[in-house]
């Protein structure tokens, strides 16, 4: 069994083409929020979202940008990338993304049979999904000391978060704090993969980076896959065609920011 590990898509429809070209089989799709806000294409990228199903989380713009919360707190670049994708999307999208729960969200190693079986293991039987963090569900974990207590707190051997932008995550295992990153020695125009194993007496919190809008330096787009079966977590990097995805958000007359972050991986 393999899962796919979608995160922060921002509207960008080129990046998440050339994630989802590239991205093994898997039997299940996890979303962790984030579909809409920043790039050009929310319509386009919210259908495409919807398709894949599977497991979702609702994100901060993904709130922001159906009126389930203010603006206020968003810097004023986002803000009217919000507010321009309110207006923009469809009233089917907009009930879609309303609609979409608030995490943690459980999702079980082993899935029943059939229909009658139901699910007997415990929290140590599978992993959470998130946005933010477990205890806060628009917490930016950034840095080790933004993970330690939802690490100390929780049962679950693994948590998978997004909302930063940053691929990567945290490990803590026999009092000993792990930060981790994964590390690519290839050229920026080339796809690569990096892989994790973990360790069975370890909790993560692994964060599968961005599709739409990566912040780590790196301008690829961002996800990861996980293999329970393995128990390893794949990182995957995606060249796509970024000027593409500036020119949708120029179109829109979105701020300049917006598409020249893109190039920049900032």
């Amino acid at each position: 069994m393999r899962i796919l590990i979608l995160s922060d898509m921002h509207s960008n429809l080129e990046a998440l083409n050339a994630c989802l070209e590239v991205a093994p089989s898997c039997d299940k799709v996890a979303n962790l929020g984030d579909i809409v806000g920043y790039g050009g294409s929310p319509n386009e990228v919210t259908q495409l979202a919807r398709k894949l199903g599977g497991l979702l989380v609702r994100g901060n713009h993904d709130k922001a940008c159906t009126g389930l919360m203010s603006v206020e707190d968003f810097n004023p670049v986002a803000a009217i990338a919000a507010l321009w994708t309110m207006q923009a999307l469809t009233p089917e999208n907009i009930q879609w993304l309303k609609l979409m729960p608030r995490g943690p969200i459980f999702l079980p190693f082993r899935y029943p049979l059939n229909q009658e079986e139901t699910w007997a293991g415990t929290e140590a039987d599978g992993i959470q999904l998130v946005h933010g963090s477990p205890l806060d569900e628009d917490e930016y974990v950034i840095v080790m000391r933004d993970a330690q207590e939802s690490l100390l707190r929780t049962n679950y051997p693994l948590t998978f978060f997004g909302h930063t932008h940053i691929q990567g995550g945290f490990a803590f295992e026999n009092e000993r704090w792990e930060t981790l990153r994964p590390i690519y020695k290839g050229p920026p125009d080339q796809q690569e993969t990096w892989a994790l194993d973990l360790r069975s007496d370890a909790k993560y919190m692994i964060n599968p980076g961005s599709v739409g809008q990566p912040r780590d330096g790196d301008p690829r787009a961002a996800f990861c896959v996980f293999d329970p079966d393995r128990y390893e977590v794949i990182f995957y990097r995606v060249p796509y065609n970024i000027q593409k995805a500036q020119q949708q958000i120029i179109a829109a007359r979105l701020p300049d920011r917006l598409a020249t972050r893109l190039a920049e991986g900032r």
